[in-house]
């Protein structure tokens, strides 16, 4: 594939080059954990992750559904800038990605499972192939944006997904959770074998609705309702693959040398136990549709497990495997929203730094936002907010609260902190018109035009299902 930008490197250092493994969920609350305090789901692998890692408390998405956050990881900027506003909203083409950065630098690029950048929702109808594979000719394939191979959907998936193999439709059988980390795990092997560095992104598809589990699954939740053993066994699904993951990276001597990192596109939807009893869930910007579990196993570098409670963003994760992989795109698309998290995983962070923004729809009249600049967040516009999510409490045009003391964010301060407002205001102000300029396409060269499926405005033909 030629790219249009050149990529600065040093081959010389390659072996000591760590590999990327990026596991994400869709619809994973912050509280759909055994070490986040779930009183009824079992998490035993991710519950090893989170000790034997960085184990980041306050770890965000860049929004609240999961094309954004999916466009936040690829690119470190929010995606909005780039008008991914919802799902199935594509990906822009002259967007940089860093499977593309990475697979310059000569690293083996794989993705498995959920893509949803593509402009598509899926259809469910997998008895009509190819349902919901994403074949070779779509311009927005996870192919045409930097990985050398990919097993994918343009949705969610639960058993017996048809998926599409570089291209081509594929009927498969079982839990999709096991079907895309077997797949991974066989790429993974392959690079292993051959000494070369990887980038490998698994995204699952579940515990997006509709939940259907295995049987086996289920099991362990008997006396729960139909509804909660697939939702359950969904995420033991998910936990199961992630200790094959783990094993797997020991096995072939490369875990040592291998970020592994950990986390779901937003936040939870299946009650207040899925969120960890946060206000809100998925769609909202309160802090249950964001906050979401969040692990990097790094063992070269986290050599010690340790748990943070500086906010960490999805935004984040392509400024930090960037320059932990000691790698530069020359052309760098700007500006990036996320930070390199480097001295974190030193221990040498105590402060973000850098505020974080959240916007319910760029563009919109007077949209529903919202800044983190720890430990206070500000919504702007709340009153505004399309969903009921946020539960009985009231809004206000206007609120602020203290997330470490009142993380329920059920006490507005915005009355007695006028002066830390309009601070925060300013900021928002500031960087929404950064925004909105990058919306109207003023950050590219223009040497790689807009692909036919992503106008402009990012807004693309929908499909059928709902997200």
């Amino acid at each position: 594939m030629l790219l249009a930008f050149t990529i600065c490197h040093s081959f010389a250092a390659a072996p000591q080059r760590p590999n990327v493994v990026l596991v994400m969920a869709d619809d994973q609350g912050w509280g759909d954990t055994g070490y986040n305090g779930h009183p009824d789901l079992k998490t035993p692998h991710l519950d090893a992750l989170a000790t034997a890692g960085l184990r980041l408390d306050r770890f965000y998405t860049a929004h609240f559904n999961c094309s954004p956050t999916r466009a936040s990881i690829m690119t470190g900027r929010h995606p909005h800038r780039m008008g991914t506003f919802g799902p199935g909203s594509p990906i822009r083409a002259p967007e940089l990605t860093l499977a593309q950065v990475l697979q310059s630098a000569g690293y083996a690029t794989g993705h498995f499972g959920k893509w949803h950048l593509n402009g598509k929702n899926g259809d469910r109808d997998t008895k009509t192939p190819p349902g919901r594979a994403i074949l070779a000719d779509d311009p927005l394939s996870p192919g045409k944006l930097g990985f050398d191979e990919w097993l994918s959907a343009d949705n969610f998936f639960d058993l017996d997904p048809v998926l599409g193999r570089n291209g081509v439709a594929e009927k498969f059988r079982g839990d999709g959770s096991d079907i895309v980390t077997a797949e991974a795990l066989k790429f993974i092997r392959k690079q292993a074998a051959a000494g070369k560095a990887f980038l490998t992104v698994v995204w699952f598809g579940n515990p997006h609705t509709p939940h259907e589990a295995l049987p086996a699954d289920k099991a362990p939740y008997a006396k729960f309702s139909e509804a909660d053993q697939n939702y359950y066994g969904e995420l033991t699904g998910i936990d199961r693959s992630v200790g094959k993951l783990r094993a797997a990276l020991r096995e072939l001597n490369v875990a040592d040398n291998t970020i592994l990192w950990y986390c779901s596109d937003n936040g939870g939807i299946n009650g207040p136990k899925s969120t960890g009893h946060l206000r809100g869930s998925k769609g909202t910007l309160w802090d249950g549709g964001l906050r979401v579990p969040g692990i990097v196993e790094w063992p070269a570098r986290i050599a010690k497990p340790f748990v943070s409670d500086v906010p960490c963003s999805t935004l984040d994760i392509y400024p930090t495997i960037l320059a932990a992989t000691g790698t530069k795109a020359e052309k760098q698309i700007q500006p990036l929203d996320g930070i390199n998290l480097l001295p974190l995983f030193d221990r040498q962070m105590s402060a973000r730094g850098k505020a974080i923004p959240f916007v319910s729809r760029l563009g919109q009249e007077n949209p529903h936002g919202a800044l983190i600049d720890w430990p206070y967040k500000l919504h702007l516009d709340a009153d505004r907010n399309r969903t009921k999510r946020g539960g009985d409490l009231p809004t206000a045009p206007v609120m602020l609260f203290d997330l470490a003391k009142d993380p329920k964010e059920t006490t507005n301060l915005a009355a007695s902190q006028p002066e830390r407002v309009a601070k925060m205001t300013a900021e928002f102000a500031a960087w929404k018109t950064s925004a909105l300029k990058s919306l109207a396409g003023e950050d590219y060269d223009g040497s790689v035009p807009l692909s036919p499926a992503a106008a402009p405005d990012g807004n693309s033909k929908r499909g059928k299902k709902k997200r």
